[in-house]
């Protein structure tokens, strides 16, 4: 699989933040560099990419005269414990003007590195460093463990490719990813949580449960099948209850708008890469990434007073990204999505209590699910709209409202919207794995740059304030979440097929029948399994379907209007009466609780 190398050296150097203080970081950090000298003593002639530390662990790319192959790792990975045994100390070995560095780069033949010094900003300086371990030397801000003595535990993991610098017309670097860990033990966990990831992988089991399906005819885009829309539908029923209970009204905006709405938003001059752009005729228009700038046409229909306001608005629609083919990733990167989106235009008076509002919504969505959200604020980006005043203004604001929920949060500076700062709420999933879900903004800019007003309480006219937020980020990729999250063992109120009804022999077909009528009729989600199999058969794939609830039916249940309830966590009970069972499964339903399931299924 090609991924994308869009990461600069001084991205790279980014990623370490606080390397020379977070020990795990270097570590990693150092790690890469002794895996790019073992393979420079493997393979002489590799030409060297990047190599930072990650999100628990690191990598390097490079171009090699041959793919690698496993067997290539575990040589690659001895020659690092070599290292590791030898003591070698990690030293800043020397700086060199940048003119000299490109000429003794040129001169071992590294042309990744000759790029990566070209194209560093006037504001990095007039030289470059270089560190060294052994006889290996390599451009680098530094950011290290003393010796290669201090690595702890380690493992190579598996290559991928990786176009240099993320452009695909860009030559395909082999990619090694590693991981680091302080000892053995912390490496067994991590280990145990990849292949434990890789067992629910969502697209394995979107397949395998019927959710969902990639086709190549449509890469960047799931095909949901009637299963998977159950699933879609039922988290769709949850966000508009929610939104509906907090006063919100539902609009639907068009797909296709006309590049002038875009460059009055600022999408064009500062999106537009990510955007599908196609001839309209005689006009130019683009696939909307975002709903927002058709919302404000909404709000500008007609004009408004300062009692109007709040104005809340939902919007469902889909909206299209051209996200590069290197960072696709199934449900979790696509290229259309749909989110449950919101856009609020307030007075300012009114900002303290809309973000009161998101961060309670927010909160009230997540419960269900288990999830306990935390927050980073991303401040303004050096490309931004607007003066520092209103970002100073907004930003603030934010800041106060995560102060009083008291939502633990850490600070992203730099990592606003080029027109708003932002809350994003993170969740950690049964994995121990970081996930970026909402995103919450207070806007000044697009009502300026719309001309947005109303008409205040003294007869002029001001400008509205915007709050965008969107709590489940997509449908798609909070699908994907969520069915790693239950290894597919969906609560409940989420499963696609909430009971299967299973008859004992074919004489019972008509009663299973009416049981299901039954429960859809109580707007549950129930299938009758009428192949000619075996009971025990069709409860096995019942089972392995991970359907919660699983209902026998046989000669006394029809008998007597009952039915024998099983549960795939194993409990099961005889003779249930049928009425009481559809009361207590929609109970179930109506309080979303997490039941019959376990994350850890």
């Amino acid at each position: 699989m090609a991924i994308d190398a869009d990461e600069t050296h001084a991205d790279a150097a980014a990623a370490l933040s606080s390397g020379t203080e977070d020990r795990l970081a270097a570590m990693r950090h150092s790690a890469a560099h002794m895996m790019a000298a073992a393979v420079i003593e493997l393979f002489p002639d590799a030409k060297l990419g990047i190599g930072p530390a990650i999100k628990d662990g690191f990598y390097y790319d490079f171009d090699l005269p041959r793919p690698l192959t496993p067997g290539d790792l575990e040589q690659i990975e001895a020659k690092m414990r070599e290292q590791q045994a030898a003591d070698l100390r990690f030293e800043h070995s020397m700086d060199l003007p940048r003119a000299e560095a490109i000429e003794q780069l040129e001169a071992k033949g590294q042309p990744f590195k000759v790029e990566i010094v070209n194209d560093l900003p006037a504001s990095e300086g007039e030289t470059v460093s270089f560190y060294r371990h052994g006889s290996f030397e390599d451009l680098c801000r530094g950011g290290h463990i003393g010796s290669t003595k201090e690595l702890g535990a380690f493992k190579l993991l598996h290559t991928a490719g990786a176009y240099w610098r993320g452009d695909e017309s860009r030559p395909m670097l082999q990619r090694i990813y590693g991981t680091a860990w302080d000892n053995q033990e912390e490496l067994d966990k991590h280990l145990w949580r990849l292949e434990e990831a890789k067992k629910r992988d969502h697209r394995k089991l979107g397949r395998e449960l019927d959710l969902f399906t990639f086709h190549p005819e449509s890469p960047a885009a799931p095909f949901l099948h009637p299963r998977g829309m159950a699933l879609w539908r039922a988290l769709e029923a949850w966000s508009r209850q929610v939104r509906r209970e907090a006063g919100f009204d539902e609009v639907r905006t068009p797909s296709l708008v006309r590049k002038e709405l875009w460059e009055t938003s600022g999408h064009w001059g500062n999106y537009q890469d990510n955007m599908f752009v196609l001839d309209d005729y005689d006009h130019v228009s683009g696939l909307k990434p975002m709903n927002c700038p058709e919302e404000i046409l909404i709000y500008k229909t007609r004009s408004h007073s300062y009692r109007e306001l709040p104005i809340r608005f939902a919007d469902y629609s889909t909206l299209f990204r051209k996200e590069r083919t290197g960072v696709l990733a199934g449900m979790f990167r696509v290229r259309q999505l749909t989110q449950d989106d919101s856009h609020v235009f307030c007075r300012d008076d009114q900002v303290d209590d809309e973000l009161r509002l998101a961060l309670s919504l927010v909160r009230r969505q997540y419960a269900p699910f288990g999830f306990e959200p935390r927050a980073r604020l991303a401040t303004r980006p050096e490309k931004r709209l607007g003066s520092d005043e209103f970002w100073e203004r907004a930003e603030g604001r934010l800041r106060e409202r995560l102060d009083e929920d008291g939502m633990s949060y850490t600070m992203d500076e730099g990592g606003g919207a080029f027109y708003a700062p932002k809350i994003d709420i993170f969740i950690e999933d049964a994995l121990g794995r970081e996930w970026q879900m909402a995103t919450i903004q207070a806007d000044y800019q697009l009502p300026q740059r719309f001309d947005l007003e109303y008409r205040a309480a003294d007869g002029g006219f001001e400008r509205p304030v915007v709050i965008h937020y969107a709590i489940y980020g997509s449908f798609e990729r909070f699908i994907g979440i969520l069915t790693e999250q239950y290894a597919g063992a969906f609560p409940f109120w989420l499963a696609p097929v909430q009971v299967m009804i299973v008859p004992i022999a074919d004489r019972h077909l008509d009663y299973a029948e009416s049981v299901r009528t039954a429960l859809a009729d109580a707007g549950l989600r129930a299938e009758v399994d009428d192949r000619s199999e075996r009971m025990q058969l069709k409860l096995r794939d019942a089972q392995e379907q991970k359907v919660p609830v699983m209902v026998v039916v046989g000669d006394r249940d029809a008998e007597g209007g009952a039915v024998s309830p099983r549960l795939r966590t194993g409990e099961s009970s005889q003779g249930v009466a049928l009425d009481e069972f559809i009361a207590d499964l929609q109970a179930r339903d109506a309080s979303r609780e997490l039941w019959p399931v376990a994350a850890a299924e």
